[in-house]
Formats: structure tokens, sequence, C-alpha cells
């Protein structure tokens, strides 16, 4: 788990001792004598499916236990059926466990029964929230001595880039309901950016063609704005209250943007379509150019951020083809996502959205002279970097008047979901 402390520390949170598991209905006659042979012939089972396969684990099914719970498909009177549930070592075998319960005859002595499965189809993540009852952007307890911090001095080195890193057994935390003294809501540290490319006459740009020139940034904490930069391909001149960064190489641009990002260690990244265009851009443009170390964007050391395509359907939106790129342990969230969603407005450019809510709008800027700008000198190269500030500028200024983050945060409170989810769900 992901999360920030009152103090502003950001804080990976590495959960013990928790296993996945599902339902199935229990053959008459089936008794506490019978759980023990019927785990090892449907380990044994998941184990010989499992043949050839790398990850192998010694035991799939942990658990078998006889429950008594009631059924809400149709009517079965008031009483408690019996049912069994099976614990499984890993989230993924709960597939193939369903799958061959439901062709193989597990148990002889059983063997005309039908078996059909419960709850077998829910997120690991989901069902460990809500059976410890945590909602999405609340606050958790882990009280004095249940846990132990990471350090490079013990043997379990930290994995992620936190600030601290711990580790906790699943039934030490104390989840806190978010009302009172525990509506409060963190400190959370906000990057707001937008990117520029130098595009070709009348063709939009491509990321195995046309590089990136700029990346402005704007990193705010509790609406107080702590940093504003921008990192510009070649010679800039200098831009009042703003940090002027300039490099020769983009190569060495786009080296120094993704450890700046890890450096100042954002919970949430915002901007205006950065979903679709300015994350999957600058991923595959370093891809492109071989940019070391590059996609390690989120928070977890060994783990890239990748650009996966994945379609949204709803009645209210329509059918909307989204990328989606995972920055483990922040949150994407894109201010174009959020008011299409919410609003409806005749156009949703970055520029009539500013001039609807905020009665301001971008730079006087035309796309068709960026390339020509660049080009220019560092003065020419001045009014575009001043024109991309404004852009990672205005999405800062839009959420604080719209309260979107506010607002979403008590949605994810409500209805008890992650932040993440509600938007690309």
């Amino acid at each position: 788990m992901f999360g920030i402390t009152m103090e502003g520390n950001s804080v990976c949170c590495n959960v013990h001792g928790y296993s996945p598991y599902f339902y199935t209905t229990a053959p008459g006659g089936f008794g506490p004598q019978h759980c023990k042979d019927f785990k090892n012939r449907l380990n044994a089972i998941v184990l010989n499916d499992m043949r050839g396969n790398q990850n192998r684990v010694q035991e799939t099914v942990l658990m078998v236990e006889i429950v008594k719970k009631k059924n809400m498909y149709g009517y079965h009177g008031e009483d408690d059926e019996t049912y069994l549930k099976i614990t499984m070592a890993l989230p993924k075998l709960i597939a193939a466990a369903k799958r061959l319960l439901e062709k193989e005859q597990v148990f002889p002595i059983f063997s005309g029964h039908n078996y059909r499965m419960f709850e077998s189809n829910i997120d690991y993540d989901m069902r460990f929230m809500v059976d410890l009852k945590i909602v999405g952007c609340s606050w958790i307890e882990l009280p004095k001595e249940s846990y132990t911090i990471r350090n490079n001095s013990f043997n379990l080195k930290p994995h992620s880039r936190c600030q601290i890193e711990v580790d906790v057994g699943w039934q030490q935390m104390i989840t806190h309901i978010p009302e009172g003294e525990w509506s409060k809501v963190a400190p959370f540290r906000i990057l707001s950016f937008d990117i520029e490319c130098a595009g070709r006459k009348g063709i939009f740009p491509e990321p195995d063609k046309d590089p990136v020139i700029q990346i402005a940034n704007m990193v705010q904490v509790e609406n107080k704005r702590l940093i504003r930069n921008v990192f510009t391909l070649d010679t800039c001149a200098p831009i009042v209250g703003s940090h002027v960064i300039s490099y020769e190489k983009e190569n060495l641009m786009l080296e120094k943007w993704a450890a700046f990002v890890r450096d100042c260690d954002p919970d949430v990244i915002t901007g205006y379509n950065i979903n679709n265009f300015d994350l999957p851009y600058l991923i595959n443009r370093a891809k492109h150019l071989h940019t070391k170390n590059f996609n390690f964007l989120g928070r977890i050391k060994n783990i890239q951020s990748v650009v996966k395509e994945h379609v949204i359907q709803s009645k209210q939106m329509g059918r909307r083809e989204n990328k989606n790129v995972n920055i483990d342990g922040r949150v994407p969230f894109d201010l174009y996502l959020v008011l299409v969603r919410d609003y409806k407005l005749r156009s949703y450019t970055l520029n009539s959205v500013s001039y609807h809510f905020l009665q301001e709008q971008k730079e006087d800027v035309h796309h068709s002279i960026i390339t020509d700008l660049q080009n220019g000198t560092p003065q020419t190269r001045r009014r575009l970097a001043v024109y991309c500030l404004k852009d990672a500028f205005l999405p800062l200024k839009l959420l604080d008047k719209l309260m979107c983050l506010i607002n979403y945060m008590e949605m994810a409170r409500v209805t008890g979901v992650p932040l993440d989810s509600l938007l690309t769900g």
C-alpha cells in the first residue's frame, strides 16, 4: 500500500500474510474430517496443471475450511448453508482451481457433486480492502511496535523510492472510517507538467520522428507552489520566478526529467490529456532514443512504466479508447478525463476550458510556429517556455477552482475504491 503521513512523508507499506480465497458449494455429507484430503487432492491437481510453469509454488492450496453462509442467488429459505472456503497461495491460482473444480472429479467419494463457485472473480486488492474495511483515501494506523522499518542495514532492503518503507502483518493494521478527526486530507504532492514537441508542418507529432523540446513542471503541496521549472532543449533566456534548465542533447534532458520526477516524489501527477498524449509520448520517445532509466517513474525501483491501451465503455461517455500508463504508487490524475466525465462543455480544449472556468487563456503561440520558435534564438525559445509553463499551470488552477481532487477523494471514500480506479475504471 502507498500513502502519505500528515507530515508529508511518502510511505510504502508491505502488508504480509493476506491470502486470496473463494467459496464453493460443499458436497452433502462433507465433514471436517474430509478437509485435509480435499486440500491435498486439489493441490495435486493444480500443481499438475502448472507443470512447465516457471513460477511454481510448492503449495497452491493453503487451506480448506467449512463455513456457513447465505446464498444471495434465488431464495433458499432463511437457513445458512454449508460451503467450502478455499484459500490459495496466489491470486492467479484461483482461476485455475475454479476451472479444475468444474472440470475434474477432485474427490472420488463425492463424485456426483456439481461444484458451484462464489466470489472467484473479485480483484485481490479489492477483496483485501473490503475485508479490512479500507476505503480509498482513508487513514490507516500502524500501532507502535506492530511494524518494522526497512533500511539498508538489515537483510530486507527497501524496494521502493518512498521516504519510509515498512513491513506489517495484515491483522496488525487499524483502519479508520473517514469521519471527524479522520476526515482530514493529507498534504498531497501534486506535479503538473506539459510537453512541447517540434513537429513537422501539418503533421501531428510522432515519437519516433519528432523531438521533445520542452517540459514544464509545477509542484504544489496544499495550494503552495513549491517548484516551477522548465527543461529546455538548447539555450533559453531567463524567466522571472522560474528555473530554466537547458540541455544540448534531448536524450540527457529526458533522463534528467525522469530523475526530477523521482526526486520530487509526487503522489499525484496531473496535466491536460497526459494519459493519452504527454506520458505515452515521453515513454515512446525515450524508448526510441534508448534513454537510460527513463521508464522507472513509479515508486517501485524495479517496475517500469509501460503504455497500455484499454477501452472504457459506459452509457454516459460512450466508447472511448484510452491509453493507460502504470506509475506505481503515484496517481495519474488527467484533468481532461475528469472534465469530459463531469462537465458538459462545447469544447474541451485547454484554452476554452480555462476561459470557461477561470476567465484565463493560454499564451498566444500557435502550434504551427512552435518549431520555428525552437529553431530561433534564446528569446524565441523563452516565449515558447512561457507558453509551456502556462500549460502546466492552468491544470493546477483548474484543479483548485473545481476542487476536482477533493471531490474525487470524497468519492473514493464513499464508494470504497482507490482514487485511480475512479478515473480509469
